[in-house]
């Protein structure tokens, strides 16, 4: 592959400075649509590294576009730097040991992912001005993952619209070219108006909210047992009515989040929960009020991206860990249970578990993965501009996301090297897709005929807005 040892030498030039901004975005954990220190620093080495800079995209003020070159195929390279709420912990130590009571932690490897993005970003820029070849790339520096679905708004703003070819990856514990599949995903508010009364000496005046929520939770228990098995419902309180319980309730709100493997079935579902919220207000003659906070599709593979991915992956081999690194993630891997390190297994098709601490091997292309049966905002991407992803390796065998363990890795050699190897893959990629338009020509004609019978429509309501507000601190 022509020029491929090359970036990765423009790469190792430029990585100190990205692995510093890792471990700065770490050091600032900030959640849903809060991350403006994060995407400050992004928006600061943006600057520093010679990238034209658009702020505020699609109008949310925690995204940043950073673009070089000129002319020629648009490169487009995501990042992430949202991080979760309730996972503080002190980094580089087995145990847990939170640095804040209630902080925020890196708890999915943000830091790393948007960091090591950036890094890819700018080996492609630094290489196209090198050769003076025609070309763009891009950085999107894109927050709220976690729940808030940037992207998906970012997509229906038209940020994406002249890219011809996308690429993001996320940290792991094995590497691998994504086996991409996840499950459309509709956040929506129910909110129940009632009537305060006094609930000992006047209790028929009242109607309660609260009533409302329990019922409606308790139905779409019911419904469980009737939609398919691959989809997924959950909810959290928002607004329980308040601390008395001698007053009843008159307002109340919870949060349903309600996943399936397509829209058209996410779509479906939704309506059946929403005529459950509704029954439930009948049932306790209270109002509902129904808002989509956030929405986002389904994944969509690119075989033509995909493969050129592998390629890389296979020249390149897995990150280089050394003895301290393997050390540390034995000791990470003490604090796991045995269903910890089988689940890992399972997920990535590799059989039965082993006593490896780190990633020593990538995952072969037809390992019998488990479905994903989370949800990311990538996927709307996706269905506008062909995209492939990658897993890095950053982490012990084993650790589970969203947990302490994953955040006390966060700034570890372990992690930097993963993130450097990632950020090698694609940049390499991406320079293959600018040395060889028949790539980006295949990789178009291949979305084309994923979505000729299914054209993509935004599971985003018009009209709605980023819940910059609604979401604002909440994962």
């Amino acid at each position: 592959m022509q020029n491929t040892p090359e970036i990765w030498n423009y790469v190792d030039a430029k990585k100190e400075a990205f692995e510093a901004l890792s471990d700065r975005v770490w050091g600032m954990p900030e959640t849903c649509y809060t991350e403006h220190g994060s995407v400050a620093e992004h928006s600061a080495e943006l600057e520093r590294q010679g990238f034209r800079i658009t702020r505020n995209v699609a109008d949310i003020p925690t995204a940043v576009m950073g673009e070089a070159g000129e002319e020629g195929p648009v490169i487009a390279i995501l990042g992430e730097y949202d991080a979760l709420p309730g996972l503080s912990q002190e980094a580089g130590v087995a145990e847990y040991r939170p640095m804040e009571r209630d902080g925020h932690g890196h708890g999915c490897g943000h830091n790393l992912l948007g960091s090591g993005s950036l890094l890819a970003a700018t080996a492609v820029k630094d290489w196209l001005a090198a050769k003076g070849i025609k070309g763009r790339v891009r950085y999107y520096g894109c927050p709220a993952e976690e729940g808030g679905g940037a992207k998906a708004f970012m997509v229906k703003a038209g940020v994406f619209d002249d890219v011809d070819i996308a690429f993001c990856w996320h940290p792991e514990s094995f590497c691998e070219v994504l086996n991409a599949n996840s499950l459309a995903n509709s956040r929506v508010d129910f909110k129940f108006a009632g009537r305060a009364s006094h609930a000992a000496a006047a209790p028929h005046l009242g109607r309660s909210a609260l009533d409302a929520v329990e019922l409606m939770n308790v139905g779409v228990n019911y419904l469980r047992e009737h939609m398919p098995s691959d989809c997924r419902v959950h909810y959290a309180l928002i607004d329980a009515g308040g601390i008395a319980p001698n007053v009843v309730q008159a307002n109340a709100m919870v949060r349903y989040s309600i996943r399936a493997p397509s829209l058209p079935g996410m779509t479906a579902l939704v309506e059946r929960v929403k005529k459950v919220a509704q029954g439930a207000a009948l049932m306790t003659e209270t109002q509902v009020e129904i808002t989509v906070i956030s929405a986002v599709s389904n994944l969509l593979p690119n075989t033509p991206l995909e493969d050129a991915m592998w390629r890389n992956l296979e020249r390149l081999g897995p990150p280089e860990f050394d003895g301290a690194d393997r050390d540390f993630a034995r000791s990470i891997q003490e604090t796991l249970t045995e269903e910890d390190l089988a689940h890992t297994y399972r997920r990535f098709g590799l059989g039965e578990p082993t006593d490896k601490p780190l990633c020593d091997a990538i995952v072969p292309r037809d390992a019998p993965h488990m479905p994903m049966m989370g949800s990311t905002d990538v996927a709307d991407v996706s269905w506008v501009v062909p995209m492939v992803q990658m897993h890095g390796a950053t982490c012990a065998v084993g650790t589970p996301f969203h947990s302490w363990q994953l955040v006390a890795q966060g700034k570890s050699p372990a992690a930097k090297k993963g993130m450097v190897h990632a950020a090698k893959i694609m940049a390499a990629t991406a320079i293959d897709a600018l040395n060889d338009e028949a790539i980006i020509t295949a990789a178009k004609a291949d979305l084309r005929r994923r979505t000729a019978k299914t054209p993509y429509v935004s599971p985003i309501p018009d009209g709605t807005k980023p819940p910059i507000e609604a979401m604002a601190g909440r994962g």
